[in-house]
């Protein structure tokens, strides 16, 4: 734990301006990033008697070793630039927030050649519309009802490829649920108007196509075609079906989204309603873990970023009025932001009686069954994840928790194409975004041991490098410049607490050395022996035995075939490659896709041996100075091949 006083700023360093600061730890990790309209007031206010700072900024400032701030133009830059950070690095002592996945999207792949519907989850892209969330049944309902009205292409980018190759269209497009554009039976210009008349209805517009539809079918039967009135009819069926299946809760010129939450000391559950045309249209929610001390003004602020600072590219999801139970601080600023996001007016309100109201309590009411389920799930899960890092704690004497464990292991075919695995887990859950491959040569390859003191020297030298590099260039208290403002990105994370290598005592031994000769000696190291599961550590002649029921043996033995699962991955993909390399590849300035033409203008590479310099010269691509690489490199080749032995493969002889 650091002393705060070491690393306060003089008062007279800080500057009154409104801009947005760091803590950062001692390996230099952003931990909290917070924004000020003075930024003198709010830094000093950390630095006050420890006793009147509430036990989670208390455990904040002992946890940070230096602190960092950067001046900006304004408070809104400043609530830009926070939620930029925030979202760029998730420091741990601010507001964290998990999306609830349970509720899919329905999205329009608008920037594709033939716009997709499909349902999605997580992350949004660039280029797609959203709507929703819905409910899994419902939105595979809605999407099947649609299509029969709107058929646009919902295939995947294989099925396309296959069916533009052959000329035939997929099952969908026999059915007429889809426009099948990939056979030409409809332009792209078509498809694409019959994915926005799509996105136009869900997006609210259902009255208007409704209506068209009818006044079609009207005229159809005055000309007495009653086919194609019967199908109209089917279709008006169908997009009432749709329309309906929401309900009306107020005016329909209202969009609004509507916000409530649950919390505790802990934790919070956020709800929100989507109101488009008077109608729900969907639902979301989010748990926050609730890291940092906050008002629940300053809650609200935090959530109307998480909630909104991805959607640049979905300004429609935006809607004009934002309904919350609280106002959030800088609600003016928020509405300025959000509304250039919308490129349109927002405003952000209190409901304090009627219709809108009263369907804040409806919300309410399930942001409180939320809370109630998620604590339920969670309980369990977080006990156990918990007692296992405990008990290892204990088992191994460490003094510090196990907030981080990573596990290595390798993979190779009798030494060849060997690899190394480094998985990561942090309070007990993986990481997978920080999971790191290992490729392995020369003397490092020799046996397991070499390979594992490679790894364990490679990942923290990098690790040194880092420290290193970013003590030279950034000051350890102080403002920083803009052209220094921008925080440093790691290729690995900060060091762990135990280091797991998949082996027993030479694996551990040779980990041991690895970090010992790099001056390390704060990192545990042990092993995971595979045949009965015993825990080695450096220098033992004994190894710790945990109990079969033991949850901390059950989280080194995930842990470890984490390890060997990822490891194997890469193993049979580099195996791969090599298998399917040619002597073309060793040609200097021939890449893939001259490769590719290459074999395409010859058909084969014994016909490519046998080209004269003439021959080659005429492939596309390929000219005088390269077709002489090219032949120089097949006839060593050849020459190569010509000078070894045969072998007969069934018998092993060597033939003359």
């Amino acid at each position: 734990m650091a002393d705060p006083s070491s690393y306060r700023p003089k008062p007279g360093e800080i500057p009154t301006d409104p801009g947005v600061y760091r803590f950062r730890d001692e390996h230099g990790r952003i931990i909290y990033v917070g924004k000020a309209k003075n930024l003198r007031s709010r830094l000093n206010s950390y630095f006050a008697n420890p006793e009147t700072l509430l036990p989670k900024t208390h455990a904040m400032v002992h946890h940070a070793a230096s602190v960092q701030w950067t001046i900006v133009g304004s408070e809104l830059e400043a609530l830009q630039l926070e939620y930029t950070w925030i979202k760029e690095f998730a420091p741990r002592y601010n507001l964290a927030f998990r999306d609830d996945k349970t509720y899919p999207y329905l999205a329009v792949s608008m920037s594709e050649k033939f716009p997709r519907v499909q349902v999605m989850r997580g992350e949004r892209r660039k280029g797609t519309k959203y709507f929703g969330p819905y409910t899994a049944g419902a939105i595979r309902e809605t999407m099947d009802t649609l299509l029969r009205v709107f058929p646009v292409r919902s295939c995947s980018p294989g099925v396309l490829r296959r069916a533009e190759r052959s000329g035939r269209p997929c099952l969908l497009g026999y059915i007429d649920k889809c426009a099948a554009p990939c056979v030409g039976r409809i332009s792209e210009e078509d498809h694409k108007a019959l994915a926005q008349d799509f996105c136009d209805f869900m997006g609210g517009e259902a009255k208007r196509f409704i209506g068209t539809l009818e006044k079609q079918m009207g005229e159809a039967v005055a000309e007495l075609d009653y086919e194609q009135a019967a199908r109209l009819r089917d279709d008006v069926i169908a997009l009432r079906k749709v329309f309906e299946r929401n309900a009306v809760v107020l005016t329909e010129d209202t969009n609004a989204d509507i916000f409530a939450v649950e919390q505790d000391d802990l934790e919070a559950a956020v709800q929100v309603f989507f109101v488009r045309g008077g109608r729900i249209r969907g639902q979301r929610g989010w748990v926050v873990e609730k890291v940092e001390d906050a008002s629940d003004a300053e809650l609200w602020e935090h959530l109307m970023q998480q909630a909104y600072g991805g959607e640049e590219s979905q300004q429609d999801s935006i809607p004009r009025q934002i309904l919350v139970p609280e106002l959030p601080t800088n609600h003016e600023y928020l509405a300025e932001w959000l509304g250039g996001l919308r490129q349109g007016k927002v405003s952000i309100k209190v409901p304090q009686r009627g219709e809108k109201a009263a369907l804040m309590d409806t919300v309410h009411a399930n942001a409180r069954q939320a809370m109630m389920l998620h604590k339920s799930r969670r309980a369990g899960d977080l006990t156990t994840r918990s007692l296992a890092l405990a008990e290892l704690q204990e088992a191994l004497d460490l003094p510090m928790p196990l907030l981080r464990i990573e596990c290595y292991d390798i993979s190779h075919v009798q030494g060849t194409n060997v690899v190394a695995s480094m998985v990561v887990v942090e309070d007990g859950l993986a990481k997978k975004g920080e999971y790191r491959k290992f490729s392995i040569t020369g003397d490092a390859a020799i046996d397991d041991t070499a390979s594992m003191y490679d790894v364990i020297s490679r990942r923290f030298k990098n690790y040194l490098a880092e420290q290193e590099t970013r003590t030279q260039s950034a000051p350890a208290t102080g403002e920083v410049g803009a052209e220094a403002s921008e925080p440093v990105r790691s290729k690995f994370a900060y060091p762990p607490n135990l280091v797991v290598v998949d082996g027993g005592v030479p694996q551990v031994n040779a980990a041991s050395r690895a970090l010992a000769d790099l001056g390390i000696s704060d990192v545990a190291v042990i092993g995971l022996a595979k045949r009965l599961e015993e825990v080695w550590v450096p220098e033992s002649d004994f190894p710790v035995i945990l109990p079969r029921s033991s949850e901390g043996l059950y989280l080194l033995q995930r842990i470890r075939d984490e390890a060997h699962r990822f490891a194997i991955t890469f193993h049979r993909a580099k195996r791969g490659k090599a298998m399917t390399a040619s002597i073309l590849d060793t040609v200097p300035g021939l890449g893939p896709a001259k490769q590719k033409t290459l074999l395409a203008h010859f058909g084969s590479l014994k016909k490519i041996r046998a080209a004269s310099l003439e021959e080659l010269s005429q492939a596309k691509g390929i000219g005088p100075v390269l077709a002489g690489t090219i032949h120089a490199t097949l006839s060593n080749d050849s020459e190569n091949a010509a000078a070894a032995p045969a072998v007969n493969m069934t018998t092993g002889e060597i033939l003359d």
